[in-house]
């Protein structure tokens, strides 16, 4: 019970028993925890040099053995968790789990799971860890600027269902938004999700939801694909410090598959999956905080914050798909009238510019009590809820390194002296895109893997800059985008009748579908 009399049910277990934030774990309290619950098992979590989330188990066998474990780690195989970055002779790496992030496994109470952090063999931070690379970034942004990032995902996902024999209610495509059962066939799947994500992050989550995205049917030449129907929903977070939001997000995509697959269902984060049906976007809402206050309005105004921050975003955008959007679907997701960005520009409340400045609430009267007149005591509003939201990013991003990115255009954009023009020059309002001049006066995204790829080379050195992006982790970056082999990807659709571009446009769509 916290201070005001409040229960918080959905904290996590850990922070209820201990009685206090995750932020003041210590190894004595996690000890204490293990044996009062009986904690039999350990699950150290990380992200590979692919950004996927990578699981080592490990027993509770006493005392002693726990003691070392927490505070020594465990030894890995850098060379296969980093293939193609880590060389096989210098493979070893410790594993050291980060005490605020401990969770009790939802489908097992005495597994409890530990992130980590990778250190070399001299015992410095492994530099080509996706995590100690966002890390290395979110520091530097801090020291540079006074500024510190928060950031929250909207994950958005589609679930696989059996189709129903006899169903009352069935879906109408691009029609499902905040839909809700016998509507929607995954509510319990989605309530189930929710719960559990809301302890795992301890409350750092805001809501789950029905998205547009829902067919009936889905053409495929997959069969694990053919004939099922498709629901989008979408788990949104809260702002939390950058390096905590990269852990929630890739937590949560375990979480939800985890989830579904006890239901019987699939779960995917594909970017798209049919023309003409929503895809899945990965946005990024980003939010600067000075002297732990939200600095992104200024008496109800955007600030200089975070119009600067806005522009070192629009600056970099181009390559920073090649971090959030990493398959050749994605770019088949990047078109008009999708709410999905194509031009490199931002506005307010618009969702098809680059970067959204959405509603917050700064400058509005209080209208709960014009809808309760009951109500006697107005809240008092501030300015802790604006933020701006990066559109491009979809569910194939590498999520730690494109939060980095995202720190180093931020720092960028509040550091460069021309930024405060640069926002003003890339300002759009309305339906810019009917408007050909303004529209054709704007810089258009990577249309392509391939067009991302150079994008990310002639930008590589500022990545580098520091020492944030170690060399070789771009050079990674540059061939997973390259192997997609899609530099004629757009021709070849456009020479195709409408059927055959269908069935071609989804071999490319659903050959990711099931390992996103």
């Amino acid at each position: 019970m916290g201070t005001d009399g409040f229960v918080d049910l959905n904290a996590n277990p850990l922070v209820v028993r201990l009685g206090k934030p995750p932020g003041e774990f210590q190894r004595k309290d996690l000890i204490q925890f293990i044996a009062e619950d009986q904690i039999r098992a350990i699950h150290f979590r990380y992200a590979g040099g692919d950004g996927r989330l990578k699981e080592l188990k490990l027993p509770v066998n006493n005392r002693r053995d726990l003691e070392v474990m927490l505070a020594e780690g465990e030894r890995v195989d850098g060379s296969s968790l980093f293939k193609g970055i880590m060389l096989a002779e210098s493979s070893d790496l410790y594993a050291v789990p980060v005490y605020r992030s401990a969770f009790v496994d939802p489908f097992d109470p005495t597994t409890l799971h530990l992130f980590c952090r990778f250190f070399d063999h001299s015992g410095e931070p492994f530099a080509h860890s996706p995590a100690n690379i966002l890390a290395r970034a979110a520091e530097q942004m801090r020291e540079k600027t006074g500024v510190e990032l928060h950031a929250l995902g909207e994950l958005e996902f589609f679930l696989i269902l059996d189709p129903t024999d006899q169903d009352l209610f069935p879906p109408t495509a691009q029609a499902a938004y905040h839909e809700s059962a016998p509507y929607t066939k995954g509510d319990l799947i989605t309530s189930e999700i929710l719960r559990h994500a809301a302890r795992i992050t301890t409350g750092h989550v805001k809501y789950c939801h029905a998205e547009v995205g829902a067919i009936d049917s889905l053409e495929s030449q997959i069969k694990a694909l053919a004939g099922k129907r498709l629901e989008q929903h979408e788990l949104e977070f809260l702002p939390a410090p950058v390096e905590d939001t990269a852990d929630f997000l890739v937590t949560c995509q375990w979480l939800i598959r985890r989830v579904a697959a006890q239901y019987g269902a699939g779960v995917t984060f594909a970017p798209k999956l049919d023309d003409g049906i929503a895809g899945n976007g990965l946005h990024i809402h980003m939010a600067g905080v000075r002297d732990g206050r939200n600095a992104m309005l200024d008496d109800g105004a955007l600030s200089e914050v975070a119009k600067r921050m806005i522009a070192g975003t629009l600056k970099h955008a181009a390559s920073l798909t090649g971090f959030g959007n990493t398959v050749a679907s994605a770019y088949l997701r990047l078109v008009p009238g999708q709410e999905a960005p194509t031009r490199i520009c931002w506005s307010e409340r618009n969702r098809s510019a680059l970067v959204r400045v959405p509603l917050a609430w700064g400058n509005t009267p209080d209208m709960a009590s014009r809808v309760n007149p009951e109500q006697s005591a107005a809240r008092q509003k501030g300015d802790g809820l604006q933020t701006v939201e990066f559109r491009a990013p979809d569910g194939s991003a590498d999520i730690y390194l494109l939060l980095a990115g995202l720190c180093k255009a931020v720092t960028d954009g509040l550091t460069a002296a021309n930024s405060l023009e640069r926002a003003k020059q890339l300002h759009v309002q309305g339906n810019f895109l009917q408007d050909a001049a303004v529209a054709g006066s704007l810089d258009a995204l990577p249309a392509s893997c391939h067009a991302s790829a150079g994008a990310l080379e002639a930008d590589r050195t500022f990545y580098e800059a520091d020492g944030v992006f170690p060399p070789a982790v771009i050079d990674f970056a540059l061939r997973r985008l390259r192997e997609n082999r899609d530099e004629s990807l757009n021709a070849e659709l456009d020479r195709l009748a409408d059927r055959n571009r269908a069935v071609f446009a989804r071999k490319i769509m659903h050959r990711v579908a099931l390992r996103l």
